[in-house]
């Protein structure tokens, strides 16, 4: 399935409208956690080449879905709000709602810009992982690679 084409500037646009909202019903750490996330999207707008960026950026998105959900539920008041701190936190909910997938175009945005898969899947197959480095060892493999040293015909040393 091929996302669409979204811009990240639109995702900063709508997540900054929707937390500045959300800072009417919310105080104290949710506008510093989204805000400062926020400013990590500037970030990645400003060094369009840099993988550290979109990468802390999406990483931040991320953990906000986790730290917004956590802020909601303690000082999410079911009396007492009047009518704007209600938009306020309706607005906060919607943009947790869109947090997910902004962080699936995000993380797009990651894999064209040269990231590599976040997920390793290496315990279900061979490891395709390649290194810079190269090998000091023989380039034949050992017959038995789990063997101790007893194997290989070495007498263990006693002290």
């Amino acid at each position: 399935m091929e996302l669409p084409t979204v811009n990240l500037k639109t995702i900063l646009l709508v997540h900054w409208l929707l937390t500045t909202w959300g800072c009417i019903a919310f105080e104290g750490p949710y506008p510093w956690a989204n805000f400062t996330i926020l400013a990590l999207g500037v970030w990645a707008v400003a060094q369009r080449d840099s993988i550290d960026a979109i990468s802390l950026f999406l990483g931040g998105l991320a953990a906000t879905i986790f730290l917004d959900i956590v802020h909601i539920s303690i000082f999410y008041q079911r009396t007492g709000f009047s009518d704007t701190e209600r938009f306020g936190a309706g607005m906060a909910i919607l943009s947790l709602l869109l947090k997910p997938l902004s962080c699936c175009f995000v993380y797009h945005m990651y894999r064209e810009r040269g990231g590599e898969l976040l997920l390793r899947i290496g315990f279900l197959g061979p490891s395709q992982e390649r290194s810079d480095y190269q090998t000091i060892d023989s380039p034949e493999a050992p017959a038995d690679p789990f063997g101790g040293s007893e194997s290989r015909g070495h007498a263990p040393q006693g002290y």
